[in-house]
Parts: structure tokens; C-alpha cells; sequence
């Protein structure tokens, strides 16, 4: 009788248990604009591809694919938003060299080089992103997931120093790379110190030995100040006597030439 009853209780517990569990939200993915026939990374530029039947075609492409594989593509799609632009910029420094004379200078790194110094940040960030965009989706399925919260925010602090430093050396890139990636930049805010009790005293106390200290230096001081006060007026007064002197010879000057002219004029008057 009461293992009847325990099953007739069990039934209508299960079916309640049930209902309350909640269908988890469809959450929109930085994914879903891959089409499924895309093949992969791996498999996309092959020549033989072209060849192979439609089951082949079908099992390398994105729909039989992992997140893994399809993170890789979304990332090529990323970078490739912004190649371009940076190629372009590429050509335009590497004529600039050429125009100089330094392309072939050995100190100078190459076409290469100058490339890669470019494009590294901007990989990167690019890189970051993705992984950013596929972590806050995972956080909005498994709000309670503190391992792949604190990776997120790593790499948040990973990309903003980047997108630092490309705002700091190259703006134009920095520029075109928050554009094409939809990336909202903000200004850090300025440094604000949280004011305490402890703060406030020492900084009353740095306050009161700044100032005997002021007041320890203040004859020294005074008595440096007067020197250089003494110093400025012996050399504006001797200033003053060069620039006389200098007058009075100047004067000397215009009498004698003027006694010069008066003589022939006395000599060659007729008595």
C-alpha cells in the first residue's frame, strides 16, 4: 500500500520537476553569419577541393566543423576586414623609402620587417577580440563560470594596452582597426586616490616638514636672492657706463671731424 502510494506521489512530482526547468535563451553568436558550406580553413584553398564530391565537400566544410575550426575562420575574417587598409599603408611608407634612397640601406629593415612591426598589433587585436566576443557569449549561457570570466578579462586588459599603444605610435591604424572591428575605445579616467584618514594625516604631516623646511632655507635663500640682485645691477650699471662712454666718444668723434672741416674752410678764405 505505501510503495502504491509512493509511486502515485513520484508521478506527480517528476511532471512538476519538470515544468519549472527553464529553456536556456537563444543567444545570438558572432558566428552565425558563417555559412555552413564554407570549408575550412585548412581545406579552403586547395586546389584539389574543385575535384572532390559533394560528401567530401560536405564533411571539411563548417557544418560538420568544431567552434575551434570556426573561431579560425571568424578570425581570418577579422584581420582580413583591415588587411587591406594596412597593405595600403604598407606601399605608401615603402615608396616614401624609395623615394629617399634608404630602401636598400642595410640599418633599414625590410619590406618584411616593416610589415610584420605593422601587423603584429593589429593581429593580435584582432585575435583578442574574437576570443572576447566568443567568452561573453559562453558567460551569458554560464553566468557562474569564474575561470573563463577572469580569461575575458585578461584579455580585455591585453587588447586595451595594445589598442594603447596603436593610438600612441600609429593613430590611423588604431583608428581604422577600432572602425573595422567595432571596437568602442574610451579614454581611461584620470587617477583619483581614495582619500582615508591615514592620507590625510601624512599628508598634513609632509605639509608642516615642507614648511619648516621652507623656513630653515628661507635666509639662505634670501641672502642668494640679494646676491643676484647685486650681480644684475653692477652689470646694468656698467651697461650703463659702456653705452655713455660709447656716446661720449661718438661725440669726440663728430668734433673733431667737424674742426677737420672748419680748417681748409679758414684757409682758403682771402684776407
Amino acid at each position: 500500500m505505501l510503495a502504491l502510494l509512493g509511486r502515485g506521489l513520484a508521478g506527480p512530482v517528476r511532471a512538476g520537476a519538470a515544468a519549472v526547468g527553464r529553456a536556456q535563451p537563444d543567444i545570438p553568436s558572432q558566428l552565425d553569419d558563417l555559412p555552413p558550406t564554407m570549408l575550412k580553413k585548412d581545406y579552403a584553398n586547395l586546389p584539389i577541393m574543385n575535384s572532390v564530391d559533394d560528401v567530401v565537400k560536405r564533411l571539411l566544410s563548417l557544418e560538420m566543423a568544431s567552434q575551434k575550426e570556426k573561431m579560425k575562420v571568424k578570425i581570418q575574417q577579422l584581420v582580413e576586414k583591415c588587411l587591406l587598409w594596412c597593405c595600403g599603408s604598407l606601399r605608401s611608407s615603402s615608396a616614401q623609402l624609395a623615394a629617399s634612397g634608404e630602401a636598400d640601406d642595410p640599418g633599414i629593415p625590410g619590406k618584411a620587417a616593416a610589415l610584420t612591426q605593422l601587423l603584429n598589433p593589429f593581429f593580435t587585436v584582432a585575435v583578442l577580440t574574437a576570443k572576447i566576443r566568443m567568452l561573453e557569449e559562453h558567460l551569458e549561457r554560464h553566468p557562474k563560470d569564474k575561470n573563463n570570466r577572469r580569461q575575458m578579462l585578461m584579455a580585455v586588459d591585453r587588447r586595451k594596452k595594445l589598442l594603447s599603444y596603436l593610438r600612441r605610435v600609429r593613430y590611423d591604424t588604431f583608428e581604422n582597426t577600432c572602425k573595422q572591428l567595432g571596437i568602442q575605445y574610451s579614454l581611461p579616467p584620470a587617477y583619483t586616490r581614495r582619500v582615508t584618514k591615514r592620507w590625510l594625516v601624512k599628508k598634513a604631516f609632509c605639509m608642516k616638514v615642507y614648511q619648516e623646511v621652507q623656513k630653515l632655507k628661507a635666509p639662505e635663500k634670501l641672502k642668494q636672492r640679494r646676491e643676484w640682485q647685486a650681480r644684475a645691477r653692477a652689470a646694468r650699471e656698467q651697461k650703463e657706463k659702456e653705452e655713455q662712454e660709447k656716446q661720449k666718444q661718438e661725440q669726440e668723434k663728430q668734433g673733431q671731424e667737424q674742426q677737420g672741416h672748419e680748417k681748409p674752410a679758414q684757409e682758403g678764405t682771402p684776407v
